[in-house]
């Protein structure tokens, strides 16, 4: 459960299409924004999506990332460590105090003066290799599950760095984002654990379908 109800925003994120890989443009590398920005259905203003096939959405709005996971990460791999900053895994939000083991599906959270919803866990894909250079940085995410988490607005507003965010509500199921994550991305879990994911409230649309396929 969360260690905190109350952290502080460190970075705000953007990014557009930038080259990454295989002939193909990526939104990943996000920079640090310095005045507040809107946050929306939509997502963050100026933050956009090159493949929106499998990127942003509602469901998808936003992209939390915490930030304590960059001293182990540069720990584990330093010869990466001038990459592993916030911004380097693609997310708008980053900060200290919540992890995908304290934080739940469905919890709302006041960043800024938006209402946020966490939805689901961060799938991570081979970009994340392309992004880093590195063969096996998608299995390192899968083993260890540092992938952040990503939000729906349920309520618009400005969020800026050093913003507070506050726990506003929280369900009672005690679902991780980590233990859904690791339960969606399983090749086999017990159909028991898909009966309870699948009426989580909050939980994303795609990946409600996916724990109801697999009851």
């Amino acid at each position: 459960m969360a260690k905190h109800d109350s952290v502080t925003i460190d970075a705000v994120l953007t990014g557009t299409p930038k080259p990454l890989a295989r002939g193909e443009l990526s939104c990943i590398d996000k920079i640090p924004i310095s005045v507040p920005v809107l946050a929306d259905i939509a997502g963050l203003a100026g933050d956009m999506q090159a493949d929106r096939r499998v990127h942003g959405g509602p469901d998808k709005a936003i992209l939390y990332y915490p930030a304590e996971h960059y001293p182990d990460w540069r720990a584990a791999l330093p010869l990466l460590a001038p990459r592993l900053k916030p911004g380097g895994f693609g997310e708008n939000l980053s900060g200290c105090g919540l992890t995908e083991h304290s934080v739940l599906i469905g919890d709302l959270w006041r960043a800024g003066a938006a209402l946020l919803q966490i939805c689901q866990g961060r799938q991570p894909c081979w970009k994340l290799n392309a992004r880093f250079g590195c063969d096996d940085m998608l299995d390192h995410v899968l083993a260890n599950g540092r992938g952040g988490w990503y939000c729906r607005v349920v309520e618009p507003g400005l969020i800026a760095a050093g913003d507070a965010m506050q726990l506003v509500d929280r369900p009672v199921h005690g679902w991780t984002v980590a233990r859904v994550t690791a339960a969606i991305l399983a090749k086999q879990a017990p159909r028991e654990a898909f009966a309870e994911i699948a009426v989580l409230p909050g939980l994303a649309a795609g990946w409600r379908d996916r724990a109801i396929k697999r009851q």
